[in-house]
């Protein structure tokens, strides 16, 4: 997966980094003297009962289960759980708040997306001298994605390449070949159409930056990068504009439809055939045997389509768990971190209520095992998300990229329209996070190719 490592072909290799932690200091603004006050955790802790209370807020799917298991199974360390909103639906916010509160708890819920972004608060402690042992258990990009700046400031759970789920029933019968590639998946939905004017072979979210990220994360195009102590912006760069130029031919040719998903009528275009497939990740597995239990047997999983004969693909999704910079019980809370990442009770726990894909390589065996993989036909689930987990090219987030999703939506909200295109939409998109980046103070260069 990973076109960034000589060691390519090696999974449980490390990946190289090409942040330094003097590029973050110069070029992150806000870090001040607490992103100084990382290092090896220290021995402080506050106990009740005998045991060592550990705050943590998430919103994972299944945490309840996983809390309840990691308290039963030792009585050193008590995790007590907070339920709060998804990420990007408040949990962010409220994270970001109690750490300038100094009030946060002890471990935080951090999509990988947005890491760089709370690094930046200084909330975060600097976790590189307790648990850089576990790097090579880790798939490489995983690892990769909770370093930026050189240093380890969270652990990862999961991790969720992309992946396209298709109406087995629908191409077997109209004698449609699952697509390789891009230029395939055109055919294919040129296919679906003359099959049924209705029908379209997905939908492409305007709604979703991250979507977007995802596919120009496979054409091999960060948007963010550091040079020479700069942050380098390039959400218009060639393989970002590769992808937007192939998606507007698709929503303008009416090949593909362009709108929202994770809708009721959505969901519905599925079951019935007017969506013959869904460009998603790891995460659709459960989504779709939750959503759509009586199409069992009906879909099938294969890898997303390529560029050529490139077979990266891209990331959607995946979460990962760092400690407070001011937890009084930081060992505790590594404790159960640890546990959390790579524990073999993990994904059996999470085999009975989501779909687990997890981060560490040897639950990665544990997860196939376990789960019962019996909604799905065509290809084992686990064969063809495993080799996409192993075909993911370097990426960079920057310390913007929740705003920018925000904005890469409100942007192409008009497209379904006619009023604009993808490709315009991204070049304001590239102008109004470089100018959002500089009025926070970040030093930075406008990568843009126009």
């Amino acid at each position: 997966m990973f076109g960034y490592s000589s060691d390519a072909g090696n999974i449980g290799s490390t990946p190289r980094t090409h942040w330094s932690r003097r590029s973050l200091l110069r070029t992150s603004a806000g870090l001040g003297t607490a992103l100084l006050a990382g290092g090896a955790l220290t021995s402080c802790s506050s106990r009740t009962s005998g045991a060592t209370r550990v705050r943590l807020w998430s919103w994972l799917t299944g945490m309840d289960q996983y809390v309840a298991a990691f308290n039963s199974s030792q009585r050193d360390v008590h995790v007590e759980l907070s339920v709060i909103a998804a990420g990007i639906s408040g949990g962010y916010a409220q994270q970001t708040n109690a750490i300038r509160a100094h009030n946060a708890p002890d471990i935080l819920h951090v999509e990988y997306q947005a890491l760089p972004q709370i690094v930046t608060t200084g909330g975060l402690r600097d976790l590189s001298a307790d648990v850089d042992d576990l790097a090579g258990g880790f798939l490489p990009a995983a690892w990769q994605s909770v370093r930026p700046g050189g240093k380890t400031w969270a652990v990862p759970m999961d991790f969720c390449p992309m992946a396209f789920f298709y109406r087995k029933d629908l191409f077997d019968r109209a004698g449609i070949q699952v697509p390789r590639t891009w230029a395939d998946f055109r055919q294919a939905a040129s296919a679906v159409r003359k099959v049924d004017r209705e029908a379209r072979i997905t939908t492409f979210p305007l709604n979703d930056g991250a979507f977007l990220a995802g596919l120009a994360w496979q054409a091999g195009d960060p948007w963010w990068d550091i040079a020479s102590d700069s942050w380098r912006v390039g959400i218009d760069g060639p393989g970002t504009m590769r992808v937007a130029e192939y998606w507007q031919d698709m929503i303008a040719s009416g090949r593909a439809a362009s709108g929202a998903t994770g809708t009721q009528s959505w969901t519905s275009a599925m079951h019935h055939g007017r969506l013959w497939g869904m460009l998603g990740a790891t995460w659709g597995v459960g989504m779709l045997q939750k959503s759509l239990p009586a199409d069992k047997d009906r879909w099938a999983v294969a890898p997303l389509p390529g560029w050529a004969d490139d077979p990266s693909t891209g990331v959607w999704g995946g979460s990962a768990f760092g400690v407070s910079a001011e937890s009084e019980a930081p060992e505790a809370a590594l404790t159960f971190l640890r546990w959390l990442s790579t524990d073999p009770a993990v994904p059996r726990i999470g085999a009975e209520v989501t779909f687990p894909s997890p981060a560490y390589l040897a639950n990665r065996e544990v997860a196939r095992t376990t789960y019962a993989d019996d909604y799905f036909a065509g290809a084992p689930i686990f064969d063809v998300l495993d080799e996409a987990a192993t075909r993911v090219p370097e990426w960079t987030w920057g310390p913007t990229s929740l705003s920018a999703f925000a904005t890469i939506a409100d942007a192409l909200g008009p497209v379904a329209t006619g009023a604009t295109t993808i490709p315009r939409a991204l070049h304001e998109v590239q102008s109004s996070t470089v100018a959002a980046m500089r009025a926070r103070g970040l030093a930075v260069t406008d990568g843009s190719r126009t």
